[in-house]
C-alpha cells in the first residue's frame, strides 16, 4: 500500500483539518488495488520457490566450504606447531 496509486487514493479519501491526513478503517477498506490472475500468482510463487531453493543450496555449499576451510586452517596450524 506504499505506492503512488495508493497514496493518491488515501489523499482523496482522507479528511484533513490540520494539514495531516486522517484515515480510518473504513477509508482504508475503500482502497482499490489490483492483483494478478491466480495463474500468474501461481507462476510467480513457483518461480520464487525455485529461486529461493537455488539460493538455499548455494548458501549450504558455502557454509560447508567455510567449515572445510576452517578444518584445513586448523590442520595447517597443528602441522606447523608439531
Amino acid at each position: 500500500m506504499n505506492n503512488q496509486l495508493a497514496r493518491l487514493q488515501f489523499d482523496y479519501l482522507s479528511n484533513s483539518t490540520t494539514g495531516l491526513a486522517n484515515l480510518n478503517g473504513t477509508m482504508i477498506g475503500q482502497l482499490l488495488s489490483t492483483t494478478p490472475p491466480v495463474e500468474e500468482q501461481f507462476a510467480i510463487v513457483t518461480f520464487l520457490d525455485c529461486e529461493t531453493t537455488k539460493i538455499d543450496t548455494l548458501i549450504a555449499k558455502q557454509e560447508k566450504l567455510i567449515t572445510l576451510l576452517q578444518e584445513k586452517r586448523q590442520a595447517v596450524i597443528s602441522h606447523a606447531v608439531t
